[in-house]
């Protein structure tokens, strides 16, 4: 890239469905002078799992720090909204100058924490024998670089589908594409969804549990699904709702007003 005369470049995770190109902040960057600079925004319930920065104490660098790298007695901090009140969004810029150095420094290596994840063989049978995954992250990259820089953006710019919960609000009614291709909230709050991952965990059980698309979610603040239902044609979700385990699969049937 820097023989191609490319200086910076932005690097996003695929599953972000808000990340896009932005002259503002590549602009930003550019003037900032800044080697490396991590997006964050402001940290909603449905983000206490992700990862965020924080600054070390021996060096004063900012560090990315994950729900992998968090000891079970610290959890209820790392998932403290108001303690750690924003999320990493992985939407990173690198000058790649800055980075060519660092990798010939480091022969080729970054030298980034390794993060240890108990999975398990198969990913949609949880019975199957477990495994560790080792990984490691882009975003931890912000503590090799001195003088890395964060910044707060909005919300629009961090809109992650992990589980399947994502995936129905991303489908739903709620968000609208604007002129450019971007996504953009077209209702007046996002909801928070939580489905039973007994039964909606995989795309297949997803898709069979809502046939006709997903509910109307516009005018909902949270869904919670406990137990096997089906969803109906044009559903509809007022406020707060949860369906509750009756131990057999049921059916929304199809117009129903939830709320």
């Amino acid at each position: 890239l820097l023989e191609q005369g490319y200086r910076y470049a932005s690097v996003s995770n695929a599953d972000n469905l808000g990340a896009a190109p932005d002259p503002t902040l590549a602009a930003w960057f550019a003037q900032s002078g800044a080697p490396y600079a991590a997006e964050v925004c402001r940290r909603t319930a449905a983000d206490r799992k992700g990862g965020h920065l924080a600054v070390r104490k021996s060096d004063g660098r900012l560090i990315l720090r994950d729900t992998a790298q968090t000891p079970p007695d610290q959890m209820d901090f790392f998932t403290d909204e108001h303690r750690h009140p924003f999320v990493h969004t992985n939407n990173l810029w690198f000058d790649l100058e800055r980075l060519a150095d660092a990798l010939r420094r480091g022969g080729s290596v970054l030298g980034l924490p390794l993060i240890r994840n108990t999975k398990t063989v198969d990913p949609t049978d949880p019975t199957s024998p477990a495994v560790v995954q080792i990984e490691t992250a882009m975003g931890a990259a912000i503590e090799v670089f001195e003088g890395a820089q964060a910044i707060v953006v909005g919300r629009d710019r961090f809109l992650p589908v992990k589980t399947t919960d994502d995936l129905l609000v991303l489908r739903s009614d709620v968000f609208a594409r604007a002129f450019d291709g971007t996504l953009r909230v077209a209702g007046p709050t996002t909801p928070l969804v939580h489905l039973d991952p007994r039964h909606y965990r995989t795309i297949a059980d997803f898709e069979a549990r809502f046939p006709f698309g997903p509910p109307s979610l516009r005018q909902a603040t949270s869904l919670t699904v406990r137990g096997d239902w089906t969803f109906g044609a044009d559903v509809v979700v007022v406020g707060d709702v949860e369906l509750r385990d009756t131990g057999a699969a049921e059916q929304i049937p199809a117009a129903s007003r939830l709320g």
